[in-house]
């Protein structure tokens, strides 16, 4: 997951956990897009109260990938309000970086990606110790 997206569900954790986000359809999307293992699910729903199952949710988003954020938004089908919220939250993440979180964050897709095509990991820091970054 993106820093601006893991900022994100930080700013906003006390009003996501008001939401009570784990009742219904989002932790079974979850899970059927693979964002979320069974394991996971039965840890959530083993927590005794709506909040403490999407606080734990939140804990465990930030680390199951790119893909989480945008999957998770998907999965608030039922909560429209909250989506919205997420995504002008996000938006306004992206225009409050400075330039050079900007460029850092670029940076690092690019470092994932050379990465992901297998150049070594030299040369990825080499290309982000560069003048383009």
């Amino acid at each position: 997951m993106e820093a601006r997206d893991k900022q994100v569900l930080r700013l906003l954790r006390l009003e996501l956990g008001a939401e009570v986000l784990v009742e219904g359809l989002v932790l079974q999307y979850l899970y059927q897009e693979g964002i979320l293992t069974e394991n996971h699910v039965q840890e959530i729903n083993a927590q005794t109260t709506g909040l403490r199952k999407t606080m734990l949710l939140l804990d465990i988003l930030p680390s199951r990938g790119p893909k989480a954020f945008d999957t998770f938004l998907d999965s608030l089908q039922e909560f429209p309000w909250v989506r919205e919220k997420l995504k002008k939250a996000r938006e306004e993440a992206m225009t409050d970086l400075p330039a050079d979180s900007k460029c850092h964050i670029l940076g690092q897709c690019v470092l994932n990606l050379i990465i992901t095509v297998g150049n070594s990991v030299s040369e990825a820091h080499s290309l982000l110790n560069s003048s383009y970054f």
